[in-house]
């Protein structure tokens, strides 16, 4: 074993710089590949590649000011459902392996099928999201940095006394992006919900 540890290392010293510097750059095409990969899986084009998603929450989203609004500026996808730190990023992208088996076995492959899903499938992205302080919000909408002198009466008084109680953007904003399913929220204008016969059709009388 000994012997077979020092022919390695000899080996090793006989290779030199030119076996530092290939590892080095199969570590760089390794990554570079890697991320390549990683960021096309992070496109709206992507996350809209399966009709699931295309013909529900995107043609919902396309209505809304985050799709088209005065200044041009769009919140994607992946801006509003996957963190941009490395770390979040990760564990997004794992836990995103459930909606690729959702895909295969057709738990939301048609409309009727994905209203009866959209609460817990909402519930599970707003618990994600005050959990993490809704940072995909942060990431435009910093608080810090609101000038209240020009939002209105209400607004102002609503961002006030929501972040003076420890609320994150996602306690008063559900819906913003996407139809909401029948729950009450007890906030804000009155918005549309998915109607609950949609969920639940009524049965025939024979």
């Amino acid at each position: 074993m000994t012997d077979n540890k020092k022919s390695l290392m000899q080996r090793i010293r006989g290779a030199g710089w030119g076996a530092i510097v290939l590892l080095f750059a199969a570590g760089v095409i390794f990554w570079g590949g890697f991320n390549w990969a990683l960021e096309m899986t992070n496109t709206e084009k992507f996350c809209i590649s399966c009709h699931e998603m295309e013909e529900n929450v995107f043609k919902e989203y396309r209505n809304t000011i985050h799709y088209q609004n005065r200044t041009g500026v769009r919140a994607t996808c992946p801006d509003c459902h996957v963190p941009k730190e490395w770390g979040p990023k990760m564990i997004r992208k794992i836990k995103a392996s459930r909606e690729v088996y959702g895909k295969i076995m057709g738990t939301i492959s048609t409309p009727e099928k994905f209203a009866h899903e959209r609460l817990r499938l909402a519930q599970n992205e707003w618990r994600r999201m005050k959990a993490n302080n809704s940072q995909e919000c942060r990431n435009c909408h910093n608080y810090e940095y609101f000038d209240y002198s020009v939002q209105g009466r209400r607004s102002n008084q609503m961002h006030q006394a929501g972040f003076a109680e420890g609320k994150t953007c996602i306690d008063c904003h559900k819906g913003i992006a996407h139809s909401l399913p029948p729950v009450d929220q007890n906030i804000g204008v009155g918005r549309e919900a998915v109607a609950p016969e949609v969920l639940h059709p009524p049965v025939q009388q024979q």
